[in-house]
């Protein structure tokens, strides 16, 4: 077979060969007198620490990587879960799901993410990948850069996720690969209509052609995956008062059950030609067509406790009533849907060319692209309309108690939500707030005696976000071989990406066509009852609200036309992006130890446009005009990378950095909500503007890495890291400067002399330090005797600490940041017998969640320790004839049920969301021809 690359370039591509490789490679040993070579092959998940721990140690960076082996034998329905039994990486669920990613303390918005090498756009409103939309069996492996280089042609404060396909070249060999596996939550159906069972399965075929100058891959990828989920969430708690000694009571509650399917189709193609020793070409294809429906059935519990009250139990502690009784409330019955639509291509054209044996050639071109939908769909039902001169319909009485362990409450009630003749289609409570609304249905809520059906005509909500981004980067670089004193290879290029983010926020009111009218659900949509007995509420009704929408029974009124909420949040950014960089690699000896590494820098140029809407409301409905924002900014950004070999399987590594993390899209959006007063404010202005800032700067960072690694076997390791990263120019509320000039007071319609406005939005300013250490280990236990040859372990333990304060002196908390995070593997593989335990621990953090109106909310998220194992078998070793290329597994995933927790404030006992997904089993089998 050809050489892959010219002998003179292999050294500097090493690492990436080692991690891309799905190869099991021999280890080959000559016996003392006999000529004959006796291979020994190590494959599996051994096989998969060799890579990973090849790739860290030959790295010309700090890197972590997990191999092939790693993603297929613990197959995840993400990237994720296994990017977070890593050093330094934590994981944050997302219904019940591994998705965001965290490094060293820093949320996902601060690192980059790449499929082999280019920047990846995000399903999400701003740059943070949702791992849960990328198939683990379909890549190749994955490298974690935690300090960068030069050429690396991404940018994030916390580091850059790299994920690669096969090289069907370097594979060197046909494959034809099929696995399959069921899946089974532990919880029953919680929705009559949802999913407890599911399946995946995986088809690979990689070949090479004319000589072994052309290689083909192709992977596809199909899952159905349930999930299901209770969830105690709380509305807030009521901080009160009485004879001066401070109480706190809870403020109303949604809790409900939850059963989703994730299906996800994916292909991946990879082209490679090589037909010479001068020139290789790949291309490689990415398409995931990405669907998530969710069925969510519940009863909101109206606290308001001025309306009645009865204090049952106190926490003298606290002062929290730990139970209660809400009097003459009107619980309101839910049954909602939401259906969350991706699709993702991703196409890359790499091109390198041997000038000479000094000097190669590189062009790259790539196009990424993901549209996102989301159908949010909320349907109410109750005892009877409510309206300001009374209410129509049965009052309950309940009572709560706080249950143990921060896992929310349970209620006491009276009534049967489980009667269909009872709860009736329509809003209980008074929340269709909006002046359309009440004119649509010609309601009046003014005056002494407004309309009994005032603000009753919301008997449902349609949220429907959309999102479309696009990327399209370019990349011409040259690597030169050189004798420059240490200096022995430099690398210098120029790149451009052009990134376009729309989103379109909308939103529907729903009300029944029979309004004021409440209705019966009719026999045809009944699908029976949902349990509720986790929060001791029994059983509701279940109906089939989607149907009875496509049917005709709800009217829908655009909630855009009163409420500035929907054009606020719609926006188009764009981003053009010009670098330049140029590395050297240099290699010498220092006190006649082996120093090696690379230093460099990048000069990254950006224009970014907003555009968006300005809008305000003037008698009773929104006004808006078009609004577009431009602003550039260019940063140099040096970088520093040392290895120093103290023995032959010990280094030392030094890596110092500037490094930025771009805004969220969403907070440099230009849409704006206006108003002008009579009155200035503090800065004399009369305008006065929220919402994003088009002027919006990426934060910066300057980061130390000092680590020693000590590679004791083949299998074994450890290492000790320490980092440190000065933070600036970060992202806190605040005001600025907004010229308004030409735009006049809708009062008015003058144009006001002070053109001036003030802009409340994300400001640039404040920072502070992190720091932190890291402690990994891979222990084979055949170090110790040969007997126990298979057995293992690989843990790791991360401290992180953060002083970070905003720009008025106020101490601020990094989103994502656990200040320990702990991983732990067991595993034994020998004889063609697996198996291994994994837990993943970390300690409280803020995450993100989604929000009213899917706005990105930041919530305090409590600490977890999950567990997961797999037991399975190779039948290579078998001696069973046909089943040479057979291995089944069996895997169990969250077996101790660790639930979600997050808390609305400092007290404990005040727990927003506890959210309980059961445990989930997968069992399954790949055959290799």
């Amino acid at each position: 077979m050809m050489s892959l690359t010219n002998k003179r370039f292999r050294p500097a591509l090493l690492s990436a060969a080692i991690a891309a490789s799905v190869t099991s490679m021999g280890v080959f040993a000559q016996e003392e007198g006999n000529t004959s070579l006796e291979e020994i092959t190590v494959t599996g998940f051994r096989k998969s620490l060799q890579d990973s721990i090849g790739t860290k140690r030959d790295a010309k960076a700090v890197v972590e990587a997990i191999s092939a082996e790693d993603i297929g034998k613990l197959p995840d329905s993400s990237i994720a879960e296994s990017l977070a039994r890593l050093p330094g990486l934590a994981a944050q669920r997302l219904d019940g799901r591994s998705s965001r990613v965290s490094i060293r303390g820093f949320g996902e918005n601060e690192s980059a993410t790449t499929f082999n090498g280019r920047e990846q756009v995000s399903i999400g409103d701003n740059r943070g990948v949702e791992f849960d939309l990328y198939p683990s069996e379909i890549m190749s492996g994955v490298t974690v850069y935690k300090t960068p280089t030069a050429s690396l042609d991404a940018e994030g404060i916390a580091g850059v996720i790299d994920m690669q396909t096969i090289k069907p070249l370097e594979r060197g060999e046909r494959v034809i690969k099929f696995n399959a596996q069921m899946e089974q939550t532990s919880f029953d159906k919680l929705n009559p209509d949802g999913e407890d069972q599911g399946e995946r399965a995986t088809f690979a075929y990689v070949d090479q052609f004319a000589d072994d100058t052309i290689g083909v891959a192709f992977a596809y990828n199909t899952m159905s995956s349930p999930n299901q989920e209770e969830r105690w969430n709380a509305w807030g708690y009521w901080d009160f008062e009485v004879d001066g000694q401070p109480y706190s009571i809870l403020d109303g509650a949604k809790p409900f059950v939850r059963s989703s399917v994730l299906d996800r189709d994916s292909a991946m193609v990879v082209v490679e030609l090589q037909p010479n020793d001068k020139l290789h070409a790949t291309f490689d294809a990415l398409y995931v067509d990405f669907s998530d429906n969710k069925i969510l059935r519940g009863i909101e519990i109206p606290g308001y406790p001025s309306q009645g009250l009865v204090a049952n139990e106190v926490d003298e502690a606290t002062g929290f009533l730990t139970s209660a009784t809400f009097v003459g409330t009107k619980p309101l019955v839910r049954n909602d849907m939401e259906n969350r639509e991706a699709e993702l291509n991703s196409f890359g054209f790499n091109l390198e060319y041997d000038v000479n044996d000094d000097l190669q050639l590189e062009f790259d071109a790539s196009h990424s692209s993901v549209s996102r939908e989301i159908w949010s769909f909320e349907s109410y039902a109750g005892t009877g309309r409510g309206h300001v001169n009374g209410d129509l319909g049965e009052r309950d009485d309940l009572t709560y108690t706080l249950n143990s362990g921060n896992s929310g409450a349970m209620f006491d009630h009276n009534l049967n939500y489980g009667d269909y003749d009872l709860i009736k289609l329509g809003g209980p409570l008074a929340w269709g707030w909006s002046s359309a609304l009440n004119e649509k249905y010609g309601l009046a809520c003014d005056g002494d005696t407004p309309d009994l059906n005032c603000n009753q005509a919301q008997d449902g909500f349609i949220n429907a976000p959309e999102i479309d981004d696009e990327l399209t980067s370019l990349k011409l670089a040259a690597t030169q071989m050189v004798d420059a004193g240490i200096v022995k290879e430099v690398s210098y290029g120029v790149s451009f990406r052009d990134r376009q983010k729309d989103k379109r926020s909308q939103g529907y009111f729903m009300t029944l066509a029979d309004f004021p009218e409440t209705i019966t659900v009719p026999e045809e949509y009944r699908l029976g009852t949902v349990s509720l007995d986790f929060i001791g509420m029994g059983d509701m009704i279940a109906y089939d609200s989607a149907a009875m929408l496509a049917d005709g029974y709800y009217d829908l009124t655009d909630e855009s036309l009163t409420n500035l909420g929907h054009l606020t949040k719609s926006y188009s950014v764009g981003e053009k992006v010009t670098a330049a960089f140029a590395q050297a690699d240099f290699e010498t000896e220092v006190a006649g130890l082996a120093l090696t590494g690379n230093f460099g820098a990048r000069y990254v140029y950006t224009e970014q446009e907003s555009q968006g809407y300005a809008g305000q409301v003037v008698d009773g409905l929104v006004q808006v005009s078009p609004t577009s924002i431009s602003h550039d900014y260019s940063h140099f950004l040096p970088s520093l990378n040392m290895a120093l070999a103290l023995t032959e399987d010990q280094n030392l590594r030094f890596g110092a950095a500037k490094t930025i993390s771009r805004a969220r899209m969403d907070e440099m959006n230009a849409s704006l909500n206006t108003s002008y007063s009579v009155t200035p404010d503090t800065n004399g202005n009369y305008w006065s503007v929220s919402g994003g800032n088009p002027m919006l700067e990426p934060k910066e960072a300057i980061g130390v890495d000092l680590s020693y690694e000590n590679y004791f076997s083949e299998e074994g390791y450890f290492s000790v890291a320490v980092f440190w990263k000065d933070l600036s120019q970060w992202h806190f509320d605040g005001t600025y400067a907004v010229d308004m000039s030409g735009v006049a007071d809708p009062a008015t319609g003058l144009v006001p002399e002070n053109s001036a406005g003030t802009g409340n939005g994300k400001v640039n300013g404040g920072g502070g330090t992190l720091q932190g250490y890291e402690l990994s280990a891979t222990l084979p236990f055949n170090m110790f005797h040969e007997s126990l040859d298979g057995f293992g372990l690989v843990a790791s333990h991360t401290g992180v600490s953060s002083d970070i304060e905003d720009q008025n002196g106020n101490e601020y908390e990094l989103p994502g940041l656990s200040d320990s995070i702990q991983t732990l593997t067991a595993y034994y593989e020998n004889y063609g017998f697996s198996a291994r335990t994994s837990l993943r621990k970390r300690s409280d953090f803020k995450g993100e969640v989604y929000g009213i109106g899917f706005d990105s909310v930041q919530v305090d998220v409590v600490g977890e320790t999950l567990v997961d194992a797999q037991i399975g078998y190779d039948f290579a070793d078998s001696g069973i004839g046909g089943l040479e290329g057979l291995s089944v597994f069996l895997q169990g995933v969250n077996l101790t049920d660790e639930p979600f927790t997050t808390l609305s404030g400092d007290n404990s006992l005040q727990v927003r969301d506890f959210q309980s997904y059961g445990k989930t089993y997968l069992l399954g089998f790949s055959y290799e021809l």
